[in-house]
């Protein structure tokens, strides 16, 4: 077995001639300690001795989120577009239509037009018609771990261009659940059971977000979902920096 090397130690000089040893302060229990309450909102922590802060933040205040209730309460009806587990972000919107800018109203559109044009011919109806640039599913119905992958943010944004409003899934990538929230595009749900085996591709649905609820009008049953929460009013605002702005957490657009 080969010996460690050993541990060596440097001494090193100041040519500070302000520089003094006893400056140092002493290593204690109290220093290095970060005070027993503290801002959650991002601020900048110091170090403290005595449990006293060295300098202050100087950040003004975020302001208090909207007025707007913490729950969605919006709704929608239409047809149901179903998939199986595992649709991926490259079925969802191929790497080669990424240079697509969402920013962009035509591009924007163009990106809807390919939305899920990834997915394998097993899939006979197509989510969007041919020479047509929306579909005509506004909700998807989905298995588990949908918009897995990569970090692509095209993936909920060509969905929401394609006139997708929300999905139903079993569960999600965790990465595409957050990009549904902070581009406002769509709503990610959760359902409590394993949706995808109780829709089939063409049948009229509504979603209740206020109830946390999904009706099959063509077979008559109806679905707990689970609650959105906080990210509701996130989506109504129409993503994370809309919502910033209208909390006032950052300045409004120029008019």
């Amino acid at each position: 077995m080969a010996k460690a090397a050993p541990t060596t130690f440097r001494t090193f000089s100041s040519s500070n001639p302000n520089f003094h040893k006893s400056s140092i302060p002493p290593a204690s229990s109290s220093f290095l300690k970060l005070p027993t309450t503290y801002s959650t909102k991002c601020r900048t922590q110091f170090l403290t001795k005595n449990s006293q802060s060295i300098r202050s933040p100087c950040f003004s205040p975020i302001k208090a989120t909207p007025s707007s209730s913490s729950s969605s309460t919006a709704s929608f009806h239409g047809l149901c577009y179903v998939v199986d587990d595992n649709i991926d972000t490259d079925q969802i919107i191929p790497a080669e239509y990424l240079t697509l800018v969402p920013s962009n109203p035509e591009e924007y559109q163009k990106l809807g037009s390919y939305a899920l044009i990834g997915l394998p011919s097993s899939y006979q109806v197509r989510f969007i018609d041919e020479n047509e640039t929306k579909t005509k599913y506004s909700i998807i119905i989905a298995g588990a771990n949908f918009g897995c992958g990569s970090s692509r943010e095209h993936a909920p944004v060509a969905l929401g261009a394609a006139g997708t409003k929300a999905i139903v899934a079993e569960s999600y990538a965790r990465i595409f659940f957050r990009n549904s929230v902070s581009t406002g595009e769509v709503y990610p749900l959760e359902s409590e059971v394993r949706i995808c085996e109780e829709f089939t591709t063409g049948d009229v649905a509504t979603v209740e977000l206020a109830e946390s609820k999904l009706i099959n009008h063509t077979t008559g049953k109806e679905y707990t979902l689970k609650s959105i929460g906080d990210a509701g009013p996130v989506i109504d605002a129409g993503g994370i920096f809309a919502y910033a702005r209208q909390a006032g957490m950052i300045a409004s657009a120029a008019s």
